[in-house]
């Protein structure tokens, strides 16, 4: 009766804990869940167009979209294209099907319902618009059309949680990535260059003082990491001799920042290197690894990696752990090339999840800092990075409405994954158990049960009661300790039902291993006050008896 008690306690108080007050509307319904307009058919592959008219500030093109009906469909298909872009034409086979404005969401009518699962069509949205405007980017999202400091055009896009549908037509849905890749072609301006996710494949003058590249993306991905860099840009080439071969590594700055970016991108072939070492081999060696300087902070746009963080190390030139060890390489090169593992490989299906990108590729941070520095530094900067963890909500959103959730799903995430390490207690097995995780979930989007489940049976440690402590409570554990006679007394408070941690102690010469529970427990102690851990997010205070 007692287990079940606190089977049903635990239930509620999770249920609670990640139900935060915010309110959600229609749009965000739409735009968050697998709705009746989408789970019934699967992207395999998009091929947009698009044409930039800079001095309006302004685009028109069109995105094929081949898709698989792997379930019953309904007669509303969802597309997603946000306000201030307008469709235009939705086409298939040949025809002008019917559609209607909801928002953000244009429903497209015909009769699915009557094709067999199995089927596969193509449909082709035109449309024009001017897309959003981002007011301070990346934070905010949308198009970025600004002069660089010789006053030529610099254009981008980033759109992460705001959404790819803010300038093209697409299922603007994390959990559905085309299976087959991609075609990208952009046309703009004479004079000016322009980047893109995948390989240049032509590059094609037009109309009069127009040209447009042609880029060809072969593996899958997710919507928010297709972009754009349009600019006056330099380039030159390197290769790393890496885990699956030879890897074409690229690199664009401004033109009058070539020196600076030479020197500052060199951090890449041994960021790689520790990268697979620790994570497993890079994972679009097809598509290839471009650094481009952007006119925004960063972004982890697949195979185009963004990068603005002006030629600086640490983050903006400070140090987020404030241990001076952040200092030692540039920050955004390697937290956005790290979620080429993590965001980009392996792909949360809803963004409540988003931790599985951020916590994880925060952690990366840390592995490069040993590769760089040792353990012990990049402990120290790993540990450091806590002081930035707010608990202001669960990491873990709310599903089904597009909800971003926490911005601790940076340091509280990758504080998580240290404190699996921290029980695991082998490098090794910790190393395996990362690259493990990429390579069963490679090129994947999965749930947070299925990432979860797979630690916890790889790793053979009961860490279910730490990913709902952590990841689905705000609530940090109190270990509570006094010491009597020869007797060190100890409790936690402030967790959830079941929650306990293996902590290792210094008992004179000797090691203990405790496991705090909500109740007092003691041990025989020798002398002295305990000396804890320091590899577990924990609140420590000495208390009377």
């Amino acid at each position: 009766m007692n287990k079940l008690i606190s089977v049903i306690l635990l239930s509620w108080y999770l249920l609670s804990a990640n139900t935060s007050f915010a309110f959600y509307n229609h749009q965000d319904t739409l735009r968050g869940s697998n709705g009746i307009g989408r789970y019934w058919w699967d992207v395999q592959h998009y091929d947009l167009s698009v044409k930039f008219d800079t001095a309006n500030q302004s685009i028109s093109g069109s995105n094929r979209i081949t898709f698989k009906i792997t379930a019953q469909p309904h007669d509303s298909l969802q597309l997603d294209l946000q306000e201030l872009m307008f469709m235009d034409h939705i086409m298939m086979d040949g025809k002008e099907l019917n559609f209607s404005k909801d928002g953000n969401v244009w429903w497209v009518k015909y009769p699915f319902s009557q094709l067999p699962v199995g089927t596969e069509k193509e449909i082709t949205a035109v449309y024009h618009g001017k897309p959003k405007v981002a007011e301070h980017a990346p934070w905010d999202g949308g198009f970025i059309w600004i002069k660089d400091s010789v006053g030529k055009p610099w254009i981008a896009v980033a759109c992460q949680g705001l959404g790819a549908s803010v300038w093209w037509p697409c299922k603007d849905d994390q959990g559905d990535e085309p299976d087959n890749g991609m075609n990208v072609a952009l046309e703009v301006p004479e004079g000016l260059d322009c980047i893109s996710n995948g390989r240049l494949q032509a590059t094609t003058n037009t109309t009069a003082g127009m040209h447009r590249v042609d880029y060809l993306i072969k593996n899958p991905i997710n919507t928010y990491d297709v972009t754009f860099y349009i600019g006056d840009y330099i380039h030159w080439s390197d290769t790393l001799n890496g885990e699956k071969g030879k890897l074409d590594l690229d690199f664009y700055a401004l033109r009058y920042n070539e020196s600076k970016a030479r020197k500052q991108f060199a951090e890449v072939k041994p960021m790689l290197r520790c990268f697979e070492y620790w994570m497993g081999p890079y994972p679009f060696y097809e598509d290839g690894y471009k650094l481009v300087e952007a006119p925004y902070l960063g972004m982890e746009h697949q195979s185009a990696v963004a990068y603005g963080n002006s030629y600086k190390m640490g983050y903006m030139g400070r140090d987020r752990s404030n241990t001076g060890v952040g200092m030692s390489f540039d920050f955004i090169i390697i937290h956005e090339s790290g979620h080429e593992w993590f965001g980009n490989n392996i792909t949360a299906k809803d963004i409540a999840d988003n931790w599985i990108h951020e916590g994880w590729t925060t952690y990366s941070e840390g592995l490069y800092a040993e590769c760089l520095l040792g353990k012990e530094k990049a402990f120290d900067y790993i540990r450091g990075e806590w002081r930035n963890i707010t608990n202001d909500q669960p990491v873990i959103a709310n599903y089904g409405v597009n909800d971003e959730g926490s911005s601790d799903k940076y340091d509280k995430g990758s504080a998580v994954v240290h404190m699996i390490r921290a029980m695991l207690n082998d490098d090794e097995k910790f190393r395996q158990l990362l690259r493990g995780l990429n390579k069963e979930f490679y090129h994947k989007t999965v749930t947070e049960t299925e990432f979860e489940q797979y630690i916890i049976k790889t790793s053979g440690l009961d860490l279910q009661p730490l990913f709902d402590q952590y990841l689905r409570s705000n609530l940090i554990p109190q270990l509570e300790y006094y010491t009597k006679g020869k007797e060190l007394h100890f409790r936690f408070t402030n967790i959830i039902p079941g929650f306990t941690l293996p902590l290792q102690l210094k008992n004179g010469k000797e090691m203990t291993t405790i496991h705090p529970t909500g109740e007092w427990q003691q041990i025989k102690w020798k002398k002295g006050n305990p000396e804890f851990p320091k590899d577990f997010l924990l609140k420590i205070s000495e208390t009377k008896e």
